[in-house]
């Protein structure tokens, strides 16, 4: 008889120096380290700006490019960790991003700025992000641990945001940007050690139950035909939009309204510290309620804080507060979106389905932070984008309860 797909997770991990914590723990930290300087470029704006007196457009158009090249490289990086094993992208990826941010440390030039910041980050996070990390953890962990383990990937990104907001801004205020720059490439070189304890076998290599033995376009074809899928692709596309617009441009917005610096990275570091409580109590919450309605509950909470976070007085305590409350819901999308993905399909290939979401969260990221630039250049202010995450977040609560939780109907092969 052949062996279960939970039992094939669970042979090579219990044979090797590979346990599931160990895992966990190096999965969580490559999540930490890829993280964490993504989220900090948002204070790298007015020190480069000023230095060669571009506009907050140029800026936002290099970050922009890097959300897009990101996302539509997650579905090729996934494609490859599901087909030859996830060791080499991981690899490649860290070296793209090392790349990226030496090439922003010696930019000089917008084109410059977009091929370092955007083009070579974009497409190394696509390799070494926590979306690989996630699909590592379905292949390697049993069904059992995969909930928390999901919620503790994203929740370490998110530490990586904390701890590296704070760090790079006082590195860019003690040493400046160039050296904070140089700092954070040598770090990402650590995911190439770590990446080991994540290697899954290439596909070849793995015999695979008979649901689970299914091509790549048939799994294609199958997603983009489920209508649950859909829905979901269509709702992930807010958080990306929302997230990658606060992240670049919301240092910025608390200086134009008075606020220190200093506290516009306390402010993106309690995001990343509140998110960890958010993401941990998403992953062990996904296993007891619905995951539709935890969905559909985030986004219309996160619409919810950006509204009223406007409609307020900005002062460095309203700040905070925006932070700790927009913190629980920041990542905590995606331990119920990746698991959705696993419920519907199965792991086969997670890597690339869930990768095809990405694409969508990633798109509505280059509009958020592209058009954040653009509205800021024309009109001197960010209201209007405020609002429109608003919108976006009320749709996105709308378009996830229509969604079914269950594995996707497929032929059973009949008899002669």
């Amino acid at each position: 008889m052949a062996a279960s797909s939970g039992e094939l997770r669970r042979s090579p991990v219990a044979m090797s120096w590979r346990t599931p914590l160990v895992i966990i723990v190096c999965g969580c930290a490559i999540a930490l380290l890829g993280f964490g300087p993504r989220a900090s470029l948002g204070f790298f704006i007015q020190p480069m700006s000023r230095e060669f007196s571009w506009g907050r457009d140029v800026f936002g158009l290099a970050l922009a490019l890097q959300n897009l090249l990101w996302g539509l490289g997650q579905p090729v990086a996934g494609a490859i960790a599901d087909r030859f094993g996830v060791l080499r992208v991981m690899w490649v990826g860290a070296l793209l991003y090392a790349g990226g941010l030496l090439m922003m440390r010696y930019a000089a030039t917008p084109l410059s700025l977009d091929l370092g910041a955007g083009v070579l980050i974009g497409f190394g996070l696509s390799g070494c992000s926590f979306n690989l990390v996630l699909s590592a953890f379905s292949k390697l962990l049993p069904i059992e641990r995969r909930g928390v383990a999901l919620g503790a990937g994203t929740a370490a990104g998110s530490f990586g945001q904390f701890l590296f907001a704070p760090f790079g801004v006082a590195m860019i205020g003690n040493f400046g940007w160039q050296a904070a720059l140089t700092v954070f490439a040598g770090l990402m070189l650590l995911i190439i050690p770590l990446s080991l304890a994540l290697a899954t076998p290439p596909a070849t290599a793995v015999k695979v139950a008979a649901a689970d033995d299914q091509s790549f376009k048939t799994a294609l074809a199958e997603a983009f035909g489920h209508r649950s899928y859909v829905l979901l692709v269509l709702g992930f596309f807010t958080c990306g939009f929302q997230l990658a617009f606060i992240t670049v441009h919301l240092p910025a917005y608390l200086v134009d309204r008075g606020i220190p610096a200093q506290t516009g990275g306390w402010v993106i570091a309690t995001i990343g510290l509140f998110n960890i409580i958010g993401s941990l109590s998403v992953g062990w919450l996904q296993n007891r309620l619905p995951k539709r309605y935890i969905l559909s509950a985030l986004y219309f909470a996160r619409a919810l804080s950006i509204a009223t976070f406007v409609s307020l007085p900005i002062t460095s305590f309203s700040a905070i507060a925006f932070g700790a409350v927009t913190g629980l819901t920041w990542l905590s999308t995606v331990p119920p979106t990746s698991a959705l993905v696993a419920l519907m399909f199965g792991t086969r290939w997670f890597a690339t389905l869930y990768g095809f979401a990405f694409v969508s969260h990633q798109v509505g990221g280059f509009l958020g932070v592209w058009l954040g630039g653009v509205v800021f250049e024309k009109f001197g202010s960010y209201t209007p984008i405020w609002w429109l995450s608003v919108l976006f977040g009320v749709l996105s609560a709308l378009i996830n309860l229509p969604i079914v939780e269950a594995p996707v109907a497929r032929p059973v092969a009949q008899p002669a």
